[in-house]
């Protein structure tokens, strides 16, 4: 029996150390990567000078056209990232803060994320490398159920987001394998797609009286006199419950709705996401309406 407890304490100890020395390294690689992702390009990046940063989800990504502004002289990068919350966006701007960034402006995607404060598994797994190295992260992440396990257990956070960071995202990184996520200033435009979900229900969304990310992302602008821009983005027109746009600018009534600047189909993706053409048209308004251009 002695020698079984002494074996048990010894692969015990031997699997602690073999993951304490691959989370070492995992987080090694990672804090290398510059050219993969848009948290990571910031996770690692010096000061930035920026006259507009663009924050929010897929309909930031796809609708906002960053190379628009920077055509009229604005340096800008859109940051929106496909399957992002509030949650994400506000603590990368955080981190934009903590690393010295200096931003003129940011226009903020809110609309349909303001119905919750869930934070995107996905897009979150991107920060956990550094979340040893950074205290905003830290914080960020205090609140979420699974924190203890996710900060204290070494390696837990690669082996239970493997498919996000484990082995194979932590080898692109390794060998510098780009992906498009920084093309045309953080803006992925899209297509018409002939097959393309016209349709939509946001009948039972309504949005939260106090959504706490929204909330952190004005008062990190105000701290910082960073010009805060909230708007709603188009929709299709075959969407049932849009309303809740009405909503939203009845709780939130310094967003600007935009949702129906763009209502063709013909410039329409998919019926929250606009193609290349729509989002071109959309951007062309906003540049007008907030920056005289």
């Amino acid at each position: 029996m002695k020698r079984f407890l002494i074996y048990t304490v010894k692969i015990i100890l031997l699997t602690a150390l073999v993951a304490v020395v691959l989370d070492g390294l995992y987080t090694f690689i990672f804090f290398q990567s510059k050219n993969r992702g848009k948290i990571e390009t910031v996770m690692n990046s010096k000061a930035q000078n920026y006259d507009v940063v663009i924050l929010g989800s897929s309909r930031a990504q796809n609708h906002f056209v960053a190379p628009m502004f920077q055509d009229k002289g604005l340096k800008t990068f859109n940051y929106g990232m496909s399957g992002g919350h509030l949650f994400e966006a506000s603590l990368l701007l955080k981190l934009m803060i903590e690393r010295k960034y200096q931003i003129k402006n940011v226009i903020l995607e809110a609309d349909l994320n303001l119905s919750n404060e869930n934070q995107s598994e996905g897009i979150s797994a991107s920060f956990l490398p550094y979340i040893h190295n950074s205290e905003i992260i830290k914080n960020h992440f205090s609140s979420l159920k699974d924190f203890n396990e996710l900060y204290y257990i070494p390696f837990y956070r690669y082996i239970k987001l493997d498919s996000k960071i484990g082995i194979r995202e932590a080898f692109k990184t390794l060998i510098h394998e780009r992906t498009n996520a920084l093309d045309n200033l953080g803006y992925y435009p899209l297509e018409k797609h002939k097959n393309g979900n016209m349709k939509n229900n946001i009948v039972n969304l309504n949005p939260l009286p106090h959504n706490k990310y929204y909330e952190e992302i004005k008062a990190v602008c105000k701290a910082n006199n960073i010009n805060f821009i909230a708007v709603m983005t188009p929709m299709c027109e075959n969407v049932k419950g849009m309303n809740y746009f009405e909503k939203v600018k009845k709780t939130y009534p310094e967003i600007h709705n935009y949702e129906n600047v763009v209502v063709d189909d013909k410039y329409f993706s998919s019926c929250g996401h606009m193609n290349n053409a729509g989002a071109r048209i959309f951007t062309a308004t906003i540049l007008k309406d907030f920056f005289n251009k």
